[in-house]
């Protein structure tokens, strides 16, 4: 059946960008000329989706104004003799239904997905991280060949992973598979954050899910973990161990991970989208060599 309603969790404080986080939500910071939160929706709706839950927190209301119809904008823009800016507005009459509900806890990416539950029912839907793009100005249709092959499969649960250096195994979720891993693969386990010689593949979990129901079962009998916090790759474990079906999907090559978690990866990401901008990314790219010059 078609899946047409993505969940987008947004509650995280962002603390490792403070202070740029302290009144202003990470999923709201500028990538090129629009926020991330904006990326990520724009990819949900190439990929069929028509509804979309954001799971918030506090100081998030920036999001849902964002998404919301500025009448008064529009109009003076036109006033204004600004009718060519009104495209850069075209998102918000996309045909596209907002909802919003809290995560009036934090306790982590499982719980937050859980908070979905009364509004998802027994649909399939997407979970998209709205702090991370995929792709570089929308080159990605990763969530369209996740849904796909969840249809195809009949799987309980598809997941994106993206083949990370060695050195970085530590920070992530990692696959292992039954069989030598395609660009489409069933799921042995996943573990969380292994020692790089322990890790079974260099394949990380890349923000992106599709989960049929069931996984709202699994996350209810899931015991917490450090922090207190429900981790959804606990839950997904669970799934796996049950002998559901749960798959992972390549990124495929240009496919880039965005992560805007820390200094380092939004300075690089900001970069890179501006580098390629069609309109100032050649004078970006000139004062970048003056300066380095």
């Amino acid at each position: 059946m078609p899946i047409d309603l993505a969940v987008v969790p947004v509650a995280g404080r962002g603390t490792r960008l403070l202070p740029l986080t302290k009144s202003q939500p990470k999923e709201m910071l500028p990538v090129g000329r629009r926020p991330v939160v904006q990326h990520v929706v724009e990819e949900m709706v190439r990929s069929g989706v028509r509804r979309i839950l954001f799971i918030t927190g506090a100081a998030k209301s920036a999001i849902e104004n964002h998404f919301d119809i500025d009448a008064e904008l529009i109009s003076h823009l036109r006033e204004s003799g600004k009718e060519d800016l009104l495209a850069e507005l075209a998102f918000e009459r996309e045909n596209v239904d907002y909802y919003f509900t809290r995560q009036r806890r934090q306790l982590g990416l499982g719980h937050a997905v859980l908070c979905a539950a009364p509004m998802v029912g027994d649909d399939p839907f997407v979970v998209a991280l709205g702090d991370t793009i995929i792709g570089l100005n929308d080159s990605s249709d990763v969530t369209r060949r996740m849904i796909d092959e969840f249809d195809r499969r009949g799987a309980d649960a598809v997941i994106a992973f993206q083949e990370v250096a060695a050195e970085d195994v530590v920070h992530y979720g990692i696959a292992e598979s039954e069989g030598k891993p395609g660009d489409v693969f069933r799921l042995k386990r996943i573990v969380e954050k292994p020692a790089i010689k322990e890790a079974p593949s260099r394949l990380a979990v890349a923000a992106r899910y599709v989960f049929g129901p069931r996984i709202f079962e699994t996350l209810r009998t899931t015991q917490a973990g450090k922090g207190g916090e429900i981790q959804l790759t606990d839950a997904i474990e669970q799934l796996i161990a049950a002998g559901r079906g749960v798959y992972g999907v390549r990124l495929a090559a240009g496919e880039s991970r965005y992560d805007i978690g820390n200094y380092e990866s939004y300075y690089r990401t900001f970069l890179e989208f501006a580098l390629a901008d069609p309109q100032y990314g050649g004078e970006v790219r000139a004062a970048l060599k003056r300066m380095l010059d």
